[in-house]
């Protein structure tokens, strides 16, 4: 049996996960804010240090996988985005680099980061939060979309799943990650029934958008739902799984973009497709 670390443990779609991991009879370290192995703010650089020291002292450095499961939804309070641009975003990455020695421990570990199908579904996300995310400055991001006022949350909210799906693509295909056995790949959730949308459900402005939200499957998706997909990637089946984001949404996803990919490579691009190409022929060859 493995040792997992699941971020965002103590309740919704991470609990879900910590709690059927345990049942298939793996050691679960999780790691949330209270109630948890490894209690933790992701918010702050302290508290992400924390988290990442006390999960490789638990683990004893080594790691069979890892799961972020920790976020926050787009609560519209400005107060909060930039703790909704932290937890999302560095919450995520700056785990998995300090992590990555004990995952690479393994020789086989598996790693699911959460992204959101809001990615893909969230008009007019500003390029430039995006960049922000990806450079690491989440304070710069937050700053980026203040144009919008009181409407910043759900752009700050995609950014940081569009962020957090980038940077594991990007990261998934190196050499000191699926070189070292390492598997990234992303899922991206819609509408679950977790606390987060029980209450914008309680919300009357919130809860008529919620439910008037396409989703062609029809309903809510379940937690349990979202962790068994989960614990299939966190799975030997999943060996060939690399840098992939699966959408598990009820056909959110599919409904707003049906054609917008997988697309072909334009020419424009076939440059910079064909360096790719070569060089990793000659990173093979060294």
């Amino acid at each position: 049996m493995g040792v997992y670390a699941v971020t965002g443990a103590a309740s919704g779609m991470g609990r879900a996960v910590a709690e059927k991991l345990t049942a298939a009879g793996h050691r679960v370290i999780g790691v949330d804010i209270q109630e948890a192995d490894i209690v933790a703010d992701l918010s702050t650089a302290a508290g992400r240090r924390s988290a990442i020291d006390g999960v490789l002292a638990a683990a004893d450095g080594r790691l069979d996988g890892a799961v972020f499961a920790a976020g926050l939804g787009p609560v519209p309070d400005p107060a909060r985005l930039p703790v909704i641009a932290a937890v999302n975003y560095l919450g995520t990455t700056d785990l998995l680099q300090g992590w990555r020695s004990a995952l690479a421990a393994t020789g086989a570990a598996r790693v699911v980061a959460f992204g959101s199908n809001s990615s893909t579904t969230v008009p007019a996300v500003p390029g430039r939060t995006v960049k922000a995310f990806l450079a690491g400055d989440t304070e710069r991001a937050v700053r980026s979309v203040k144009i919008f006022g009181a409407h910043a949350a759900p752009f700050v909210y995609a950014a940081s799943k569009i962020a957090v799906s980038r940077w594991v693509r990007r990261h998934a295909v190196r050499p000191e990650w699926a070189g070292a056995g390492i598997r990234l790949n992303v899922i991206a959730p819609g509408a679950i029934l977790t606390p987060l949308l029980e209450r914008q459900l309680a919300s009357p402005v919130e809860g008529k958008a919620v439910k008037a939200f396409p989703v062609p499957a029809g309903g809510f998706g379940k937690p349990e739902h979202i962790a068994d997909w989960v614990l299939m990637m966190l799975s030997p089946s999943a060996e060939f799984l690399c840098g992939s984001v699966l959408f598990v949404d009820g056909g959110t996803d599919a409904y707003f973009r049906p054609d917008d990919w997988p697309r072909a490579v334009p020419l424009r691009r076939v440059v910079g497709y064909l360096r790719r190409f070569r060089g990793f022929a000659a990173t093979r060859a060294s």
